[in-house]
């Protein structure tokens, strides 16, 4: 292949013979669906979504179902180029045309532009806030104590990503724990207290039937356009957070990742040597069995786990919201995320809103943890990747560009907190989030079409899917778009 910009060319090497996983071997096995699973059950699912479907009707629920394909998808082409050479998807975007300095300065802001505001640590705020105080925050008079609380979540988070042999695996395991314990919770609740006419309601509204007016009802009369748009953004993953699929896959040493490296934490880890450029290999015989077996592990992470996780984390939360709170009522303020531990507390018992509570501090911290690490883990990614100069400081050991990165995001977060409203900042980010999956679809169509040696480029469906993705994504950026027009 051409190289067609100042990048180094990819080095030969053979593909490391993937594991063969059975049973219970899987949870070790498969890891980066799980996390971008952990962030979706964050926002889209737990706050966005429920929000959506309290004003506007379980209805919507066929947003969720067509971006979450669209997405596993996406996150699939995302793993192909990872597994292919080692390197995450952003340094092969820096491999095409206009080149490096182009592309790492463009899919920085834009890193910046969606996840760079900790929202998720203030909505957080508001649910430790109901725990203490026992009623919900309300604006002005507790503006200031949920200012507060949300930096000291936010250093918390800050906190966890010091320490681990690996951050990557320190995050699945966390994601493993939090995707287990939400969904699970969620269940066991919906069969106690969601009746079976609601189940329905849901069920039908993955195809887009209201079964209140017995018709089916795409986009509601008057619905709220923004928040629309923040729905298909943050329905499954988000934007710049699928992109961050490949980097933690090549962390996890999926295909040539395991050749390439990884980023260690400062407590407990060791100086790794991180390489600059990826590999790719000749086919063989042993090549194409390995490649075969590594994609196998891809489509059971992403079809068996992300898929499958995304859509019951929208919809077990919502059918909770929908059945406790009042249809039509605007739940967006400091309190988001206490609403329904406030509601369910009143009708079914304190003990149970005191539940509710917890697991959605547990939800938002743990979708705080994932988007402060993923932007600082790319930008880390794009700096070593696009200047010898970063890679030689302090070694080469990359672990202090992580950190160095890691405590501009710490200064700029606590800065952030005071700008907005914390459901504002989820809301222009899971906007954004639409256009990044505009604007990567069509880059990650032209990088696994033009870039990757013929023999591993994706089948005409794959294309025709990435193609429709970005139609998707255009139709609501555009009705976004026009709403402030």
């Amino acid at each position: 292949m051409k190289n067609n910009n100042d990048l180094a060319p990819w080095e030969k090497a053979d593909l490391p013979e993937p594991p063969r996983p059975r049973g219970l071997s899987w949870i070790g096995v498969c890891g980066p669906g799980v996390i971008v699973l952990g962030v979706s059950i964050g926002s889209g699912e737990f706050l966005l979504g429920p929000a959506t479907f309290v004003k506007h009707g379980l209805s919507l629920l066929w947003v969720t179902l067509v971006a979450v394909f669209f997405q596993t998808v996406f996150n699939t082409e995302l793993m192909r180029y990872t597994l292919a050479t080692g390197e995450p998807v952003v340094t092969g975007f820096m491999r095409t045309r206009p080149g490096k300095t182009f592309w790492a300065w463009f899919y920085a802001l834009l890193y910046f532009l969606q996840i760079g505001w900790p929202a998720w640590a203030a909505t957080a705020a508001g649910a430790i806030f109901f725990l203490f105080a026992d009623r919900l925050a309300a604006p002005p008079a507790d503006s200031t104590t949920i200012y507060l609380v949300g930096v000291g979540t936010f250093l918390a988070c800050i906190a966890v990503l010091m320490v681990g042999k690996r951050i990557a695996r320190t995050l699945e395991i966390l994601n493993w724990a939090l995707v287990a314990c939400i969904l699970g919770s969620f269940l066991v609740l919906g069969v106690i207290y969601v009746p079976v006419s609601t189940w329905f309601s849901a069920f039908a509204g993955f195809t887009g039937f209201d079964t209140v007016h017995g018709v089916f009802n795409f986009i509601p009369e008057h619905v709220d356009i923004l928040l629309l748009g923040a729905l298909v953004g943050y329905s499954g993953g988000g934007g710049v957070l699928n992109l961050t699929l490949s980097n933690w896959a090549r962390d996890k040493g999926y295909g040539m990742g395991s050749r390439v490296g990884h980023i260690a934490g400062a407590v407990g880890g060791e100086k790794v040597q991180l390489a600059s450029t990826g590999f790719m290999f000749e086919p063989s015989a042993a090549n194409d069995s390995h490649w075969r077996g590594w994609w196998r592990i891809v489509r059971v992470d992403q079809w068996g786990i992300f898929f499958v996780g995304a859509l019951l984390g929208m919809m077990l939360p919502a059918l909770l919201y929908v059945t406790f709170i009042a249809p039509g009522t605007d739940i967006k303020g400091l309190a988001i995320s206490a609403v329904l531990a406030q509601t369910i507390g009143a009708a079914a018992g304190p003990w149970l809103g005191v539940g509710v509570a917890l697991l959605g501090v547990w939800i938002l911290f743990k979708t705080q943890l994932d988007c402060v690490e993923g932007m600082t883990r790319s930008i880390t990614d794009i700096l070593w990747t696009g200047s010898a100069r970063v890679r030689a400081w302090r070694g080469g050991d990359v672990r202090a560009v992580y950190y160095t990165v890691l405590a501009f995001v710490v200064v700029w977060g606590i800065i952030a907190l005071r700008l907005a409203a914390p459901v504002m900042l989820l809301q222009i980010g899971a906007n954004i989030a639409g256009v990044v999956f505009v604007i990567s679809a069509l880059h990650l169509l032209y990088l696994n079409t033009h870039v990757l040696p013929v023999a591993l480029r994706p089948p005409l469906w794959r294309r025709l899917a990435l193609v429709g993705m970005v139609l998707f994504y255009g139709f609501f950026v555009a009705l976004v778009a026009r709403s402030f027009l």
